[in-house]
């Protein structure tokens, strides 16, 4: 597992190491317009989660993954906010990136 300081530092790390694809959440999938591609959560693994929480503003407070799909071939980074500020979307969905949270 890796530390950075700064979502910045992270996504582009990421970047290096073969996460090229960017993830958006969709309400029961995640997305990738760039490919038009969508993953259900069966099709995707959370390889690394990293969080981010703002000193003095909630609106900092940012989850970076790795996420991967085996049988799609395809690494990407998803950015989300948490708290106040997240997104809505699924069960199933949920479950699957909090399953990742340390």
């Amino acid at each position: 597992m890796h530390y950075y300081q700064t979502v910045t530092e992270a996504v582009a790390d990421l970047g290096d190491r073969g996460y090229k694809l960017n993830f958006n959440l969709s309400k029961a999938y995640l997305s990738c317009a760039d490919q038009d591609m969508h993953l259900r959560p069966e099709e995707f693994h959370i390889d690394e989660t990293y969080r981010f929480e703002g000193d003095t503003d909630p609106g900092d407070e940012m989850v970076v993954y790795a996420v991967s799909s085996e049988s799609r071939g395809v690494k990407g980074i998803l950015v989300n906010a948490y708290g106040p500020y997240s997104d809505e979307i699924s069960a199933d969905l949920v479950a699957k990136l909090k399953a990742s949270q340390p």
